[in-house]
């Protein structure tokens, strides 16, 4: 254990992280391999691989994963906002190549192959987006002549058009979303609410008459007419596993969801281990974003304020989707559970995002040494 008094970069990082962050972060990736283990077999077998094909890989995503949750928490809000800008740019330039040598899958170009390793570019791009634009409305508001929100709403217009591209409709809601409540956090005139009301509006009607495969999710959502297999089975899932859970590897209707370990694999954790545990899953979600929104109000810095809020919004944003999908209260929509989907890509981009929050909401290296001096014995320095 590490005395107080210690000053080492360790030493400081472990007074000073947020240790029920950390907690609550380490249990959901300790929650993926084990529900990995219960619903990727049954896939993995259907498409001729070994029984626990995806749960082995998905440790070893998980390997990279801790290291660069740990290794991002280290850092200070300037190497932060360095690491973001660096980030930000190459993968607006993967996006672009995405658009012209990604692997297309089901009509959409998301991936792109870099040394035989596939790369969702977009995963990464949204905490390097939401960590510049925060930057951005923090700049504006020390300094109104400085357009940061002008700078804002033009690399969100990038984003969207290179999302809209490929399509990716789901990440677009989502970055749209989060760049919303940052924007109004930074204060927002109202003609700017109306305005941006007034865009979302008619984009929502646009892409319901642009894009088939969108109109149909909703109109499949509304109806429930078409096909429905998935989305269905995942409801059924969750009613037949009851409160309790079949128990561990008796899932039956698990086995016959085709996306079972990736984007249902909360359906998986109702199956087989009951409403009680998806009551716990959905608890430590709502703990990370309340306790990182309660963290951000009390911070002074703008950036620090606006980067974990909308850090934690998209993070909690993606979960809702997810969980909403899987117990059909929302369209379908091919999106991840972060930290406990299948997913290289989503797992370690989720890992970086959160190391952002723990480094952002570490309590002052320089608070804590004063309070180890004040608590040392004959000590000379009168308390606050």
């Amino acid at each position: 254990m590490k005395s107080r008094l210690d000053t080492s970069p360790v030493a400081t990082w472990w007074w000073t992280v947020d240790r029920w962050f950390l907690a609550a972060f380490l249990s959901l990736m300790g929650l993926g391999i084990v529900l990995s283990f219960a619903a990727s077999p049954a896939v993995a077998e259907r498409i001729g691989l070994s029984s626990f094909h995806f749960a082995t890989r998905q440790i070893v995503f998980m390997i990279p994963a801790v290291i660069a949750l740990l290794a991002v928490s280290f850092m200070n809000a300037r190497q932060i906002r360095r690491f973001s800008l660096v980030m930000l740019c190459l993968t607006l330039v993967m996006m672009v190549a995405v658009l012209f040598f990604g692997i297309e899958v089901k009509g959409a170009r998301r991936w792109l192959s870099v040394a035989g390793v596939s790369i969702q570019p977009s995963e990464f791009l949204k905490p390097a987006f939401v960590v510049i634009s925060a930057w951005f409305f923090a700049e504006h508001r020390r300094q109104p002549d400085i357009p940061g929100n002008l700078f804002a709403t033009l690399l969100l217009a990038v984003v969207i058009a290179l999302l809209i591209a490929q399509p990716d409709i789901g990440q677009t809601i989502l970055i749209l979303g989060t760049w919303g409540v940052m924007f109004f956090m930074a204060g927002m005139p109202w003609l700017w609410i109306v305005l941006i009301g007034g865009v979302g509006v008619a984009g929502a009607i646009g892409v319901y008459t642009v894009f088939p495969h969108v109109a149909g999710r909703i109109d499949r959502f509304l109806t429930g007419e078409g096909d429905t297999f998935q989305v269905d089975m995942g409801r059924e899932a969750v009613v037949n596993g009851g409160w309790f859970g079949v128990g561990p590897g008796e899932g039956t209707i698990k086995r016959m969801i085709p996306d079972s370990h990736a984007d249902f694999v909360f359906s998986v954790a109702g199956e087989e281990f009951g409403i009680i545990l998806c009551l716990l899953i959905m608890s430590i979600f709502a703990f990370i974003v309340l306790r990182g929104l309660m963290t951000a109000l009390k911070e002074e810095d703008d950036f620090t304020r606006f980067a974990v809020s909308g850090l934690v919004v998209v993070f909690g944003f993606q979960s809702v989707i997810n969980m909403g999908v899987n117990l059909q209260l929302m369209p379908a929509k091919g999106m991840t559970l972060p930290f406990i989907s299948y997913g290289g890509s989503s797992l370690i981009a989720i890992a970086i995002s959160m190391g952002m929050v723990l480094a952002l909401t570490r309590r002052k290296p320089e608070k804590r040494k004063t309070a180890a001096l004040e608590r040392a014995p004959g000590n000379m320095i009168p308390a606050e």
